[in-house]
C-alpha cells in the first residue's frame, strides 16, 4: 500500500506541476496589461513601471514562474493585481469555505439519495417504482444546472409574492453556520446543486446494480437459499460500487468547480464569482490560485478513488 500511495502521489505532483505551468503561460501570454487595467484609462508611466517592478512583471517569464513555484511551496499565492497589497490567500480564504460548504452538502444529497434510489429501482426493475423514479431522474438530469437555478429562484419569488414570505433567493449565509436565517439562504442552492448529481447517481447505480444482479455468482448465491438482503448487500452491492467509486472520486474533485453556474446565478460569494471577477480584471494571481486549488481537488479525488478500489475489491492489486 505504501508503494502504491507513493507512486500515485508522484503522478499527482506531476499533474499539478503541469497545471501550474499551463495556467501561468496562459496568463503570461494573454492579451492585456493587468497593471494598466489596475491604473485605469489614464495610467501614470512612472507609477506603472514601479508597479511592474513591484509585482515582478518586468522579469523574464521563467523567472516569474520560478518565483510563483517558490511562493506556492510556501502556500503563498502572491498579491492581487486588482486590490493593491491584498494577499490572494485572504481572497481565497473568504470564498473557498463557502464553495466547499455548498459542494459538501450537495454531494451528501447526490450520494445519500441518488444511490439508494438507483438500487431500489434495480431491485424493482420494470415496475412502476422503477419507471417513475428513472423518469423523474431523467427529467432532472436533462435540465442544465442554470435552468434549475432560475426555476428555483422563480419558485421562491412566486411563493414570497403569493404567501407574503421573505425567503431569500440569492446570496449566502455565514459559512458552516446553520441558524434559521442561514438555512434560508443555503437551502435552495444546495438542493439545486444536488438535484442533477442525484439523478445521475440514481441512473448509474441502477445500471451498475442490474449488471451485477445478472451475474452467475448472484444466481448461485440465490440458489443456495441465502436471504435476499444477504445476496443484495453482501454479494451484489459491493461489486456494483466500483463504477460508483470512480464517479464519487471525481465528484469530490469537482466539488468547487461544479458550482460555478450555481454561485453565479444565486450571487454566492464563492470561488466561482472570485474567479470570474479575476478573469475580467486580469487578476492573474487569483486565477492561478483558484486553478491550482481545483487541480488539487481533482487529483485528490482520483487518489481517493484508487484507494477505495483496493478496499472494496481485493482483486484490484495496489501496485
Amino acid at each position: 500500500m505504501v508503494k502504491f500511495l507513493v507512486k500515485r502521489l508522484l503522478g499527482l505532483i506531476f499533474v499539478i506541476f503541469c497545471v501550474t505551468l499551463i495556467t501561468f503561460l496562459i496568463g503570461y501570454y494573454a492579451p492585456g496589461n493587468p497593471i494598466q487595467v489596475m491604473l485605469g484609462d489614464h495610467p501614470n508611466p512612472a507609477l506603472e513601471a514601479q508597479l511592474m517592478h513591484s509585482y515582478g512583471l518586468d522579469l523574464p517569464w521563467y523567472q516569474q514562474y520560478w518565483n510563483f513555484i517558490v511562493h506556492l511551496l510556501h502556500f503563498n499565492f502572491g498579491t492581487s493585481y486588482k486590490t493593491i497589497n491584498r494577499p490572494v490567500n485572504d481572497i481565497i480564504g473568504e470564498s473557498l469555505p463557502i464553495s466547499l460548504e455548498l459542494g459538501f452538502w450537495a454531494l451528501i444529497i447526490q450520494v445519500g439519495i441518488g444511490v439508494p434510489v438507483g438500487i431500489i429501482s434495480a431491485l424493482k426493475a420494470n415496475t412502476w417504482v422503477d419507471t417513475t423514479s428513472m423518469s423523474v431522474s431523467l427529467i432532472i438530469y436533462a435540465l442544465p444546472p442554470f435552468v434549475l437555478s432560475i426555476l428555483a429562484q422563480l419558485l421562491i419569488i412566486w411563493l414570497d409574492t403569493t404567501f407574503g414570505g421573505s425567503w431569500p433567493n440569492s446570496q449566502w449565509g455565514v459559512p458552516w453556520q446553520y441558524s434559521w436565517m442561514d438555512i434560508q439562504y443555503k437551502l435552495a442552492p444546495i438542493l439545486v446543486y444536488g438535484a442533477a448529481g442525484m439523478a445521475y447517481f440514481a441512473r448509474l447505480s441502477r445500471t451498475s446494480m442490474l449488471e451485477v444482479l445478472r451475474q452467475d455468482y448472484v444466481r448461485t448465491a440465490r440458489a443456495k437459499g441465502l436471504y435476499e438482503r444477504v445476496v443484495v448487500y453482501r454479494h451484489a452491492f459491493r461489486n456494483a460500487l466500483i463504477p460508483l467509486i470512480t464517479i464519487i472520486g471525481l465528484s469530490v474533485g469537482f466539488l468547487v468547480a461544479g458550482a460555478f453556474f450555481i454561485e453565479s446565478i444565486f450571487q454566492i460569494p464563492g470561488i466561482a464569482n472570485v474567479t470570474l471577477d479575476a478573469v475580467n480584471s486580469l487578476d492573474y494571481p487569483v486565477v492561478q490560485a483558484t486553478t491550482v486549488i481545483l487541480a488539487i481537488g481533482v487529483v485528490f479525488g482520483n487518489l481517493l478513488s484508487d484507494i477505495c478500489y483496493t478496499l472494496v475489491d481485493p482483486r484490484i492489486k495496489a501496485e
